[in-house]
């Protein structure tokens, strides 16, 4: 059983369906307020162009990950997309420690198994405005093939269904309006203007039945 880190109070979980922008939306928030930063995970997927070792991603082999899972060393882990991620237990503890916000950007799986071991953390899910929004966003990023856009649409239509497991619900449309909410959630405790549960369910009904008609 995993050990509840040291202090949960200062711990948030951004999760969003692929495309939803909570990536984007953590590296704002941590780059405009010193006092805040996002866990870097480990993963065993091979590195993207562009991307580094220790900033993006700490990217180890399969080997690795399994030996570190046996030793403990992992707060979450998941599998996503035919590859690992996890959440080192360690640096999130340090970071609390020193009093920094520690923003986890996690997927659902994760966001499950923090919140089990970590009560005192923040959850908040992102969600796109639209459907037809989420498809732009998963074809504008330019590196998927047609098969794996696809798929990843089909699999943000499932992940969309675990919205009501979070604290928070919010719509990502304006990007600086949702930067502004989150501000004034982590620095200031200010609950955001969560999206009422109709209009989640609503959403994602609107999703299924593309999924139906594809």
């Amino acid at each position: 059983m995993l050990e509840q880190p040291k202090a949960t109070a200062g711990l948030y979980i951004f999760s969003a369906p692929s495309g939803g922008g909570k990536t984007s939306l953590a590296r704002a928030l941590a780059e405009d307020c010193v006092d805040v930063s996002i866990s870097v995970s480990h993963t065993t997927r091979n590195r993207r162009s562009g991307e580094k070792d220790g900033k993006d991603y700490f990217f180890v082999d399969c080997v690795t990950f399994e030996l570190m899972i046996e030793q403990g060393d992992f707060l979450e882990y998941a599998r996503v997309f035919d590859h690992f991620y996890g959440t080192s237990r360690s640096s999130v503890d340090k970071a609390l420690a020193v009093g920094q916000k520690v923003i986890l950007d996690i997927d659902w799986q994760g966001a499950r198994k923090v919140r089990r071991v970590a009560p005192g953390s923040v959850s908040v899910f992102f969600l796109p405005p639209s459907v037809e929004v989420l498809a732009e966003r998963l074809a504008g990023r330019g590196r998927d093939s047609a098969d794996e856009i696809h798929y990843r649409m089909e699999r943000a239509i499932s992940e969309m269904g675990h919205f009501d497991e979070y604290d928070y619900v919010l719509v990502n449309d304006r990007f600086e309006d949702t930067v502004a909410q989150l501000k004034k959630l982590v620095l200031e405790g200010q609950a955001p203007t969560s999206v009422s549960h109709q209009d989640v369910a609503a959403l994602v009904k609107s999703a299924e039945n593309v999924r139906l008609k594809s």
